[in-house]
């Protein structure tokens, strides 16, 4: 079951706070454009992840995430991947439940690991654990088409259902093992795993381009995860560095 829970850096005291009063003060608040009520708290949430990208760099070597990924952040309307009553959290930088035991991850997650991929207008994408579906729509901002596996039925078939509904025509998603990639439509220009594995799957790196980049997190459940970004060489090899501190629960799989 893919269950996700993201551990995340602090924010210092003063961004923590005005942050909160940030998220008080928009949720009592309409959007002015009339469109869904949330611009203006997608766009504070734009401004955390931004500012924890800044906090980070250290460790994420990133600094400023890529203004394409942004501006998929602030396009994408979270509340609607969530249950209505947790709709007025939905652009707090936290995971929210989302049933079926499972949870969306927080935003900043969501926004560096979609940074890491360097993605392009043309590329194919692949992600393990669909969850919900709010990743694959904010990916599917970004590249030509995506490819989703959850192995958690239920949520598979209300995903796919959400994201058509939302007008997501580049975005296929069906249930089945993540392990083993989806090889009808490989190879992929990005593969992006939102669940942690004792070792990378053999079948993603088979799948991936050369040159394209698979973004996993690796390691025991509880200690010593690591996020891992993989880039595909020209002769098959792989280069592998270590990024960031992480707690994801466990890929699991089909049983054999």
């Amino acid at each position: 079951m893919f269950k996700k829970f993201r551990t995340y850096p602090r924010l210092s005291a003063c961004i923590r706070g005005k942050i909160w009063f940030l998220i008080l003060v928009f949720t009592s608040m309409t959007d002015a454009s009339g469109q869904d009520g949330y611009a203006a708290q997608r766009k504070a949430m734009v401004e955390t992840i931004a500012a924890l990208a800044r906090e980070t760099q250290s460790e994420t070597k990133r600094g400023a995430l890529d203004k394409r990924v942004l501006a998929a952040m602030e396009k994408v309307p979270r509340h609607r991947f969530v249950p209505d009553d947790v709709a007025p959290l939905a652009y707090a930088n936290r995971p929210l439940p989302i049933g079926n035991g499972q949870t969306i991850s927080q935003p900043f997650i969501v926004a560096l690991m979609t940074d890491l991929l360097d993605l392009k207008p043309a590329d194919r994408v692949l992600e393990i654990g669909t969850g919900c579906g709010y990743q694959a729509a904010v990916l599917g901002e970004l590249a030509r088409e995506v490819y989703t596996i959850e192995i958690v039925e239920p949520l598979a078939k209300e995903s796919a259902t959400r994201l058509a509904a939302l007008g997501y025509r580049n975005v296929s998603a069906r249930s089945g093992d993540g392990y083993q990639g989806w090889a009808a439509h490989a190879p992929f220009d990005a593969i992006i795993v939102t669940a942690g594995a004792p070792a990378v799957p053999p079948a993603l790196i088979e799948q991936l381009k050369p040159g394209g980049k698979l973004v996993i997190p690796v390691g025991p459940q509880w200690s010593g995860q690591q996020l891992l970004v993989i880039e595909k060489n020209a002769d098959g090899g792989t280069t592998t560095r270590n990024l960031l501190a992480v707690r994801f629960v466990p890929l699991t799989r089909e049983k054999q």
